[in-house]
């Protein structure tokens, strides 16, 4: 019989150090084990579940992006539920299942409200203030920009990646209006785009778009994390092994975590009913999909990002939009995401459905975790 060991609290199992691969026999049947547990817990589940908490720890492990934080991600399970990793044989589920249901719960439970609803939330919108001119851009390279105020970095990042993708949508390719103006009422005959063709219409007003929300790493008054964002990093990391240190601090607003899109692909970006699968064997090529339902959206769509001659501007990083697309996947298989926006549903009517005082308490929680500071939103 399995037995279980006393369960500590998640913010302390997840807080993991120096993640260690599992040999391969250890992983073979700790995989093995996962599975049983979580298909056990499937098929119990009711119909009116508000989201399928087995189908979310189970595509969290699936979703993660490398064999490591699959390791990472089993000990963090097995700890959750208070069960041996290294035990050979399936938990005893006649005597155990109450405890190993709430347990399953549990987990689910605090990875919803420490990182996929706090996601959701905060990464409705990029606030937008002007772009930087390309002198100040190239000034701000020169020493970074990290005593730069906040209102001035996501200016920069703007400016940045306007320039880097030629002033166009990375999906749409439509071109920016307010460059296009500028353009156009420069002296000359020939107005041409950034590769040296004409320039034509139609035009948007394209706005930056972060990859992982700007509002993951940004401090409280006191200049530190809440204990709700630091969990969200933590569960980050098990995507992909030390991808916080990415963005940690101001590395957030840098244009690897960032891109330029039109308002409609800003929200569905954010939103996550846009994502960007890569296509194989070639660099910076993407096949642009969405959940919405088709013919919603012009999509799919196959793309190669712009990049500078140089460099000087870095790329989207694959690795965060390989997260951004598994995060897709979760919040969609699993039922949270359709979850999460009835909630913020009912957060933006200023109530909650009656009978909803597990999404009153997520509510509260969001705002005690820093995430609602609008000052710079996303």
């Amino acid at each position: 019989m399995a037995r279980h060991r006393p369960q500590a609290p998640l913010e302390n199992i997840i807080n993991f150090s120096g993640p260690q691969p599992l040999a391969a026999d250890q992983r073979a049947r700790a995989k093995a084990r996962f599975y049983s547990v979580v298909n056990h817990f499937r098929a119990a589940e009711a119909s009116d579940a508000p989201y399928s908490c087995s189908l979310l720890v189970r595509y969290m492990y699936e979703y993660s992006c490398t064999e490591l934080s699959q390791d990472t991600f089993l000990r963090t399970f097995f700890e959750s539920m208070g069960l041996d990793i290294a035990a050979e044989h399936d938990p005893d589920f006649e005597h155990e299942e109450n405890q190993l249901s709430g347990n399953l719960a549990s987990f689910a439970d605090f990875l919803l409200d420490n990182f996929f609803i706090p996601l959701k939330a905060s990464g409705q919108r990029t606030a937008q203030p002007s772009p930087a001119h390309l002198s100040a851009i190239q000034r701000a390279q020169g020493r970074y920009h990290e005593d730069l105020p906040t209102p001035d970095r996501i200016s920069y990042l703007r400016g940045a990646c306007l320039i880097r993708d030629h002033h166009r949508c990375v999906i749409s390719r439509q071109f920016d209006l307010r460059e296009a103006t500028i353009r156009v009422e420069k002296p000359g005959d020939s107005v041409q785009d950034d590769e040296g063709n004409l320039l034509r219409g139609p035009y948007v007003y394209l706005e930056v778009s972060h990859i992982i929300p700007h509002s993951l790493t940004r401090p409280d008054a006191d200049g530190q994390l809440s204990n709700s964002k630091k969990a969200a990093l933590m569960v980050l990391n098990m995507f992909d092994c030390d991808v916080s240190n990415m963005i940690d601090g101001v590395n957030i607003d840098r244009p690897f975590n960032a891109m330029s899109l039109t308002h409609d692909f800003h929200i569905d970006f954010n939103n996550f009913s846009v994502f960007f699968e890569p296509v194989p064997d070639q660099e910076h090529t993407y096949r642009i999909d969405t959940f919405l339902p088709a013919g919603i959206l012009p999509l799919p769509v196959t793309r190669t990002l712009y990049l500078t001659s140089d460099q000087s501007i870095e790329p989207p990083s694959p690795r965060l939009l390989a997260i951004h697309r598994a995060i897709a996947y979760i919040l969609r298989l699993s039922g949270a995401g359709e979850y999460i926006d009835k909630i913020l549903q009912d957060m933006e009517e200023m109530g909650v459905r009656e009978g909803g005082s597990t999404e009153l308490g997520r509510l509260v929680t969001l705002r005690l975790g820093g995430w609602f500071d609008r000052a710079v939103s996303a």
